[in-house]
């Protein structure tokens, strides 16, 4: 790969957004960022109209392009998967796994492996929603699916053996021990699809959870008296937490509140998204649930809310307009902050010298019109 110099109208750099700057891209990494008049002239020079922003980083994609990952736990699967989501800005995502038989959950660990070592573009490891979960607190999760997080399970969920591994649990239906082990082998663990008391939650995040899967959603909520998942979560400075803006998750003043409490180097977009994201699809079936996508909600028969028909550029676009934020904010916090919670902001998450390459160029009305995954471009041509 040559080396490339980009030159866009604007880049958001750590200190924010700043016109004439040129990116310098050698070996699938920022070699430096200096001003246009300082542009090396041994690099291929690309003059571009929009933002270039930090990649988009999403913790929670259960699908897209059509592809539903509990279906299709595949090298391939994954590929289709990325490539949707690389046209809404996406360049590194974790696929995610919604409850399923241990089995299932083994194929998509040796799938996920496989694209790493392939290179897949964008596959940066494995999201584990369940299946150890509430029943109480189970969403669209079949409860059927639900075990208990054993030895075996835990040293099942840690084997991925590369890239990160996030796995959602109910810390009040894991075992003494078993949140502190997994924790112990590198596994990134939140709290979600949970019960659990604010000190029983608490606790846990003295044992080794980090986080929180989907804040408001599937948790026990806020109350006077009995704080909840939701309480511990906004009382706990340092853990970060996932949050869909979708304007059908969590209401405006909601956000606003997290926003408050947390900061925006706490709070991480996160799609949720359905295979109907980059599909030309509006159904599909979940565990012989069907699923309907309608207004940007998907849904089962019953109302439950299934996931989102959300993508991470208007994820975005959403944060802005419905949290009351600026746009480098709302940017950073689908790149700077989950790259934060898994732990890669050394690697990843924002335009900075010796950070891969992972970039992404919006134009006026703050749509992808081109990624950069490692330095390679791909060019961003969404279906919605």
């Amino acid at each position: 790969m040559s080396r490339q110099a980009l030159l866009a109208s604007r880049t958001l750099t750590p200190a924010g957004f700043e016109p004439g700057r040129c990116v310098v891209i050698d070996a699938g990494r920022i070699d430096a960022i200096v001003p246009a008049a300082d542009c090396p002239r041994d690099a291929e020079r690309h003059e571009l109209d929009g933002d270039l922003l930090p990649g988009f980083i999403d913790l929670q994609v259960n699908g897209g392009g059509g592809v539903l990952f509990n279906d299709d736990p595949t090298v391939e699967g994954i590929a289709a998967i990325a490539a949707a989501h690389r046209a809404f800005g996406t360049t590194a995502l974790l696929p995610t796994l919604i409850s399923d038989d241990l089995d299932v959950v083994a194929r998509a660990i040796d799938a996920v492996r496989a694209a790493i070592a392939r290179k897949v573009p964008g596959v940066i490891g494995i999201h584990l929603e369940g299946p150890f979960l509430n029943a109480a607190r189970k969403g669209i999760h079949d409860a059927s699916k639900f075990g208990n997080l054993d030895k075996a399970a835990v040293a099942l969920l840690s084997s991925l053996g590369a890239g990160c591994t996030l796995v959602t649990l109910a810390p009040e239906r894991a075992p003494p021990g078993a949140t502190h082990a997994l924790a112990g082998r590198g596994v990134i663990v939140a709290a979600g699809h949970t019960d659990g008391s604010y000190e029983e939650i608490s606790a846990a995040l003295q044992e080794g959870v980090s986080g929180f899967t989907h804040l408001f959603n599937a948790m026990s909520q806020f109350g006077s008296r009995a704080p909840g998942a939701v309480g511990a979560a906004l009382d706990h400075r340092d853990a970060w937490c996932g949050i869909i803006v979708d304007g059908h998750h969590v209401h405006p003043a909601a956000l606003r509140v997290a926003l408050a409490a947390k900061g925006p180097e706490r709070l991480a977009l996160v799609t949720d998204a359905m295979p109907t994201v980059g599909s030309e699809r509006r159904s599909f079936s979940l565990g012989g649930v069907t699923i309907v996508a309608e207004d940007g909600r998907c849904t089962a028969p019953d109302g439950t809310l299934a996931g989102s028909d959300l993508d991470m550029a208007q994820a975005v676009r959403n944060a802005e307009r419905l949290m009351r934020i600026d746009y480098a904010t709302a940017a950073r916090m689908a790149s700077a902050a989950p790259a934060r919670a898994l732990g890669i902001h050394c690697e990843r998450g924002e335009i900075r010298a010796g950070l891969a390459a992972d970039l992404v160029l919006m134009d006026a009305r703050k749509h992808a019109v081109q990624t950069w995954s490692a330095g390679e471009p791909q060019l961003a041509s969404a279906t919605r």
